[in-house]
């Protein structure tokens, strides 16, 4: 056999492994690759039902961990399960996930979805969280989001030590791409590309801007905003603490969401990104808003699904600034950062080697977990019931010796074997 066929052999047998260490992990995505981001807005689970349908999923469809992503560009859910992922399977999981989809949207979402499985699964989240399938390749921002979506899941238990193990590797890989790639250099982001749109048409530094929203979005825009002299704001927000909080820094005024409807003093531009389902701003909200005015107004909305009503672009002019009117620029974004992506892929590469180790002895300690506790009950028959009555005729001196010596056999025998099995494990790899 050659060199380059040993090679392949090689790697043929190590993903053969590495399938079946991953076996049961499944990833169901609906992307802005396939899909147009109004669209996948549907999509999207508001957090205050998101653990009623996850638990429904996870009981219904046999699963035993679940995690949803969900980002301004992408709905993900990533799970544990037996079952085959196909298109049977995928029209119960919408069913059962109960969106309440017209059919016509159920067909175009089972029609462009992506689905992965096993290694090719842990490669996608891999991607993912370093941001190769980002919209905007570089932004850090998709790890956060990743991690914030997992820890949610874990918080509420629909998560356990599979799930963790592989979150643990995603989050080193991440942080390896970041620290010893350039594809974060010079970050571009949404809101940067937002920006640099909204900065093209040339505002006045004391224009009029309503944020409405306080997340981490629309705090990253306003500080480029009010990086570059605009200071005149009006932040909007569910809870008036946080909205209080973003217009401190601002040196704007905060308001409750509620008021939006009642707002009488004009704006010129509108900077909208909420986790809300449905249009924030609808046609009979902008035109208190407008008091009349009939100008052209700016409004950015960096929500998914949109938080500004159909209406609004139909009757009213708007330079209207959104996530979907960002992609072009975005794949130039890619374009220049080619040779990054190349080193990236390399240390994705080699952490998905690494695993397959790390998943096979982290097996082994769950598949040892007993030992320590049968070393004890080992330890307490001898002392309390075998030798009992050799060891009550000794003197004290003797029985604390013999303490010792049964304190430091039973640490080695719970370490040594859980050490030599990880050993063969890294000698036989």
């Amino acid at each position: 056999m050659t060199d380059t066929e040993d090679s392949v052999v090689t790697f043929v047998l190590r993903k053969k492994i590495l399938n079946l260490t991953l076996e049961y992990l499944k990833i169901i995505a609906f992307t802005h690759k396939q899909i147009d981001l109004k669209s996948l807005g549907k999509l999207v689970i508001c957090e205050q039902t998101l653990d009623d349908r996850l638990k429904n999923i996870q009981e219904q469809l046999s699963i035993k961990e679940i995690f949803y992503i969900g980002t301004c560009n992408r709905v993900e859910f990533v799970f544990t399960a037996k079952s085959k992922v196909d298109r049977a399977f995928i029209l119960r999981f919408l069913t059962v996930l109960d969106m309440g989809l017209p059919e016509q949207y159920m067909e175009r979402f089972i029609e462009n979805v992506s689905v992965y499985e096993q290694v090719e699964a842990f490669n996608h989240l891999l991607r993912t969280s370093c941001s190769l399938e980002s919209l905007v390749v570089g932004e850090k921002e998709i790890l956060a989001q990743v991690r914030k979506a997992y820890e949610a899941a874990r918080i509420a238990g629909f998560t356990g030590d599979y799930m963790r193990t592989v979150m643990d590797r995603v989050v080193k890989t991440a942080k390896e791409v970041y620290t010893h790639t350039n594809i974060s250099k010079n970050p571009v982001s949404v809101v940067s590309l937002a920006y640099r749109k909204l900065r093209d048409l040339k505002m006045c530094g004391n224009s009029r801007l309503l944020i409405i929203g306080a997340g981490e979005t629309n705090r990253n825009i306003a500080q480029y905003l009010k990086k570059h002299k605009y200071s005149n704001f009006s932040v909007f927000n569910r809870t008036l603490e946080n909205a209080a909080q973003l217009a401190r820094g601002l040196n704007g005024k905060a308001y409750p969401l509620s008021e939006l409807k009642n707002y009488t003093e004009g704006f010129d531009v509108i900077i909208t990104c909420t986790g809300s389902t449905e249009p924030v701003i609808t046609e009979e909200i902008y035109k208190t808003l407008l008091g009349g005015d009939t100008a052209k107004k700016v409004i950015v909305d960096l929500a998914i699904p949109n938080d500004t009503a159909p209406e609004i672009l139909q009757n009213f002019p708007v330079h209207y600034i959104e996530v979907e009117s960002l992609k072009e620029t975005a794949r130039k974004n890619i374009q220049e950062r080619y040779k990054e992506l190349i080193s990236a892929e390399h240390i994705i590469e080699q952490n998905i080697k690494e695993f397959e180790l790390v998943l096979r002895q982290r097996k082994i300690e769950i598949a040892m977990s007993g030992v320590p506790q049968k070393i004890k009950e080992i330890k307490h028959t001898a002392l309390n019931a075998v030798f009992a009555d050799e060891i009550s005729g000794l003197d004290e001196n003797s029985r604390l010796v013999l303490e010792r010596v049964m304190n430091y056999m039973e640490k080695k025998c719970i370490s040594v074997p859980m050490v030599m099995a990880k050993e063969i494990l890294v000698n036989n790899s």
